[in-house]
């Protein structure tokens, strides 16, 4: 188990060798991995992130349960991280828009006479 980071630090992660591992070396470490067979330089670590709450998301755990894996204290900062497929956002849409007119149609009618 790694040792606390020195006072002041944001060092996030522990390491066996030195105190805590910063996020720019974590970041150039992935660079060199991505640069290596010639992928997109767009492609950065928090990229991880995103597409592990994306995944998530699209796998129908619940947003509240994302939220908590992710660490984040508000669920909008949950949703700046994720980045859903169109054809997940028409599927959810569509499932929202036929229980809204299943709801509509199985209402009774208000004008009937007693």
């Amino acid at each position: 188990m790694g040792r606390s980071s020195a006072p002041g630090s944001s060092a996030p992660w522990s390491s066996e060798r030195e105190e805590r591992i910063g996020l720019q070396r974590i970041n150039s470490r992935f660079a060199a991995y991505r640069d290596a067979p010639g992928f997109d330089p767009g492609l950065d670590f928090h990229g991880l992130r995103r597409s592990y709450v994306t995944h998530l998301i699209e796998a129908g755990r619940d947003p509240l349960f994302v939220q908590f894996q992710c660490g984040h204290e508000h669920a909008r900062t949950t949703s700046l991280n994720t980045c859903v497929s169109s054809d997940f956002r028409t599927r959810r849409l569509r499932q929202a828009l036929g229980q809204t007119m299943a709801a509509a149609l199985d209402e009774p009618t208000r004008t009937s006479v007693q």
